[in-house]
C-alpha cells in the first residue's frame, strides 16, 4: 500500500452478506475485498437457502448464533431492530435474487452493495432507484473493473478534455468458455448462466456485455440515444444467447462498436475498450490492467502505467504498491469497497465525501442496456430509442 492514498479513517462499519456459503465463488470474493482495507467487519450473514450451509458458514467466519439468520427476510427485518444494526449488506446471492434481497433490506433503510446485474426487469430497476431515494441510502452495484486505477485515470484524460470531443467507441469482451454445451455437463456456472430462470432474458449481453456498458459509461459518461444489436446463438439446444454484436449512436453524436462472446476459442477474458477523440485517444485491456495507451494527435504512442508519479490523483488513490508490482481483480474489487466504505463513514461523521463508485442508478442503466439489445435482436437489428431516463 502507498503511505497515505489507502489508509483512510480510523472509523470502523459492520456488514452482513447474503449468499456466499460452501461452493460459492463472489461471495468469497468481496469478503477477501473488504478484508483487505481493514475498514469492515462481517457481524451476521444468511449465506445459504440451506440453513445448516449458513451455520457451516457462519462458524467458519466466527458469526454468532444471534446474528446467524435462516433467511434474508429474518436478517433484515432482525438486524433493523438492533441497536446496533449492521451499516451495510454484501448481496452475492444468484441473480434471480437480487430483487427481492435488495428490496427486503431497502425497505428497512439499510446500505447496500449488490453484485450486477441489479435485476431483472425495468419495472424492477426503476423500484430499487425509487426505494433507494426514498431511504436515502447508499447503493453500489459492484463492476469490477471500474475500480482499476487506470480506468480511474482514463476517466480523468477524458475530463481534462485531452481527447477533445469524442468521436468513436470500440469495446469488447471476448471469452470462450462457453464453445462447448459444458452446462450440460453440471458444471453450475454454466448451467445457471445459460438458464433463463436464472439468468434473465440474455446470457452473453446480460453476463459481460454489460461490463462493455458500464466501463464506456463511467469513463466516458457517454449516454447511449439509440442502438442496433444482434444477439446470436451458436451452441445447439442452449436458450440464450452466446454472441452479440451491438452498434450505437450516443447523444453528443459519438457512434460506438462493441462486442461481447463466450465462444471465442483463445480468449479467457479478453475485455478491452478504445476510445478515440478529435485530439486523442485511449485504449486499456482487462489482462494487463496496470497499462493504458495514450496517444495525442500527431504524437508517439505512451504507455501510462499503474502507481506512476504523472498520472492524477484518482488513480492515484487507488493503487496499494509501488510501481511494478502487479495488480489485479482482488484490487480492483477492494477499490469498490474501499471508495463505497469512505462515503459510509463520512456520513457517519457528517462530512463531505466525493467518492466514486457504480451505484444503483448504474445498475439501473445496465439492466435497461440488456432489454434494448434484446428488443433491438428480436426486431431484426432495427435501430431501436435506448435513451435512459430512470
Amino acid at each position: 500500500m502507498i503511505e497515505g492514498k489507502l489508509s483512510g479513517s480510523k472509523a470502523k462499519l459492520t456488514y452482513g452478506q447474503v449468499g456466499g456459503g460452501p461452493g460459492a465463488f463472489i461471495g468469497p470474493v468481496h469478503r477477501a475485498a473488504i478484508a483487505m482495507n481493514g475498514q469492515a467487519t462481517l457481524v451476521a450473514g444468511s449465506f445459504s437457502n440451506i440453513y445448516e450451509e449458513t451455520l457451516e458458514t457462519a462458524k467458519e467466519l466466527g458469526i454468532s448464533d444471534d446474528r446467524t439468520y435462516k433467511t434474508f427476510q429474518e436478517m433484515a427485518e432482525k438486524e433493523a431492530e438492533r441497536d446496533d444494526c449492521i451499516d451495510f449488506v454484501s448481496i452475492t446471492v444468484p441473480n434471480h435474487l437480487h430483487f427481492q434481497v435488495a428490496r427486503a433490506f431497502l425497505e428497512k433503510g439499510i446500505n447496500i452493495v449488490c453484485d450486477k446485474p441489479l435485476c431483472f426487469s425495468i419495472d424492477e430497476a426503476k423500484e430499487l432507484v425509487e426505494l433507494t431515494r426514498e431511504k436515502n441510502v447508499e447503493f453500489m452495484v459492484t463492476y469490477t473493473y471500474t475500480g482499476y486505477p487506470m480506468i480511474r485515470e482514463a476517466r480523468s484524460l477524458v475530463e481534462a478534455g485531452e481527447l477533445g470531443d469524442i468521436r468513436a467507441i470500440v469495446a469488447e469482451y471476448p471469452q470462450d468458455w462457453l464453445a462447448d454445451p459444458i452446462e450440460r455437463t453440471g458444471q453450475q456456472q454454466a448451467s445457471w448462466r445459460t438458464d433463463p430462470r436464472y439468468a434473465g432474458i440474455s446470457n452473453c449481453v446480460g453476463d459481460i456485455g454489460t461490463h462493455i456498458e458500464n466501463l464506456v459509461h463511467f469513463v466516458t459518461k457517454q449516454e447511449i440515444n439509440k442502438l442496433s444489436a444482434r444477439l446470436e446463438t451458436f451452441v445447439e439446444g442452449r436458450k440464450l444467447d452466446d454472441n452479440a454484436y451491438i452498434l450505437l449512436q450516443y447523444e453528443s453524436g459519438a457512434s460506438g462498436n462493441y462486442w461481447a462472446s463466450q465462444v471465442a476459442v483463445g480468449y479467457e477474458n479478453g475485455l478491452k475498450l478504445r476510445i478515440f477523440g478529435s485530439e486523442g485517444s485511449l485504449e486499456w485491456f482487462q489482462e494487463e490492467p496496470n497499462k493504458l495507451f495514450f496517444t495525442k494527435k500527431g504524437k508517439p504512442k505512451q504507455i501510462l502505467t499503474r502507481a506512476a508519479g504523472y498520472l492524477h490523483e484518482n488513480a492515484q488513490a487507488f493503487s496499494r504498491l509501488p510501481a511494478g508490482h502487479p495488480e489485479g481483480y482482488f484490487e480492483a474489487f477492494a477499490n469498490l469497497y474501499k471508495a463505497y466504505c469512505d462515503k459510509l463513514i463520512a456520513k457517519k461523521e457528517n462530512t463531505d465525501s466525493e467518492e466514486i463508485f457504480t451505484d444503483v442508478i448504474d445498475g439501473a442503466r445496465g439492466v435497461k442496456f440488456v432489454h434494448d439489445c434484446v428488443e433491438s435482436s428480436n426486431k431484426n437489428s432495427a435501430w431501436i430509442d435506448a435513451s435512459f431516463n430512470i
